[in-house]
Parts: structure tokens; sequence; C-alpha cells
């Protein structure tokens, strides 16, 4: 069994082919919402194939997702679907996938630190239904300040790939590409 990152063992779920779930540590089947509660309780585990061994825990949580999509209140519209989709292949992909990583953990920090602050001036009985009701007041609020943030990102983004850019066109001077600078300086 291989280890989290805490250092304790990683809960094993084996994906069977009959479709069936079964985890290891409980030795007990499971269903794909135990594993959302997984999620949601911030276990480490790993899904693998029963038979062959392969890593399927992307997949269990994509399948988790969709169904989160197909309720309710969906989180992504259907044009961010499709730009995300526009990206696979792209040269911008690997890319795309470390900024979207990257964007979703500064959000949880600065969820974390809000919610750290409420803890310190309202105490431990400001639980998750009044922060609920909290973030409901607040909600122009924070869609202004998450606006800013993701309109800083996109400069950061846009201004990374500038220099990226620019630093591809300073590697191949020598060449005679349209739009590029010759050896001398200029195009």
């Amino acid at each position: 069994m291989t280890q989290a990152k805490t250092g304790a063992p990683q809960r094993l779920i084996k994906k069977y082919p009959n479709r069936r779930l079964y985890d290891t540590q409980t030795s007990s089947y499971i269903t794909v919402a135990d594993v959302k509660q997984l999620v949601l309780q911030h276990e480490v585990f790993q899904v693998v194939d029963a038979k062959s061994g392969e890593d399927l825990t992307r997949s269990i949580l994509l399948q988790i997702i969709l169904e989160e999509e197909s309720g309710g209140m969906p989180m992504f519209s259907s044009e961010m679907l499709a730009q995300i989709i526009r990206f696979y292949g792209n040269a911008m992909q690997g890319i795309m996938g470390s900024y979207l990583e990257k964007n979703m953990q500064a959000f949880i920090d600065i969820q974390n630190r809000m919610a750290e602050q409420t803890k310190g001036l309202y105490g431990p009985q400001f639980g998750p239904e009044a922060w609920a009701q909290f973030m409901n007041l607040q909600t122009p609020m924070m869609q202004n300040m998450m606006n800013n943030y993701v309109e800083q990102s996109k400069n950061m983004f846009v201004q990374m790939q500038g220099q990226m850019q620019d630093q591809t066109r300073s590697m191949f001077t020598g060449f005679g590409f349209p739009g590029g600078r010759g050896p001398d300086g200029k195009q």
C-alpha cells in the first residue's frame, strides 16, 4: 500500500469488473456516493482496477463531478466546459492544468483565511450554518472580490504568455521566422 502525503497509509479501493467498488480498509463494498464522502472528509485514497491494477482514481472523481453537475446547481457553465475541452490537445494544455490547480489552491487558501478570521472574531460558535448565512449576505462583496481576483489572474496569465513568446522569439533570432527579429534585432 502506498503512503499518503501525511505519512499515513493510503486507503485502497478496488473496482471489480461488475463495476462494484471494494474498500480494503473496511472490507466492504461501497458506492460512488461513499467515495464522495471520502473526498469531503479529506481522506486520501486510490481506486484501482482489481484485475489490472490500473489507477482509476481520476475516472471515479470525474464520475462524481459529472453526477454533481447533473444535479440541481451545476458549478460549470456550458461555455466554461467548452473552453476546457478546447484546451485538450492544445500546446497550452499542461500549463492550463497547472494554472487551474494553482488558482483552486489560492481560492481554498482565501476561504480558509476568511474562516479563521471569522473564528477569531466570533469564536467557535460561528459554525457552517452561520458561515453559509454570512456568505449569502456577503455575496455581492465576494463576487466583486472574486471578479478582481480573476481579472488579476487573467492579467498575470497574459503577461506570462507574452514573456514566453518574447523568450521564444529571442531563442530563435537567427532563423527568419515571419514576425520574428533577425540577428540585428530588426524584423
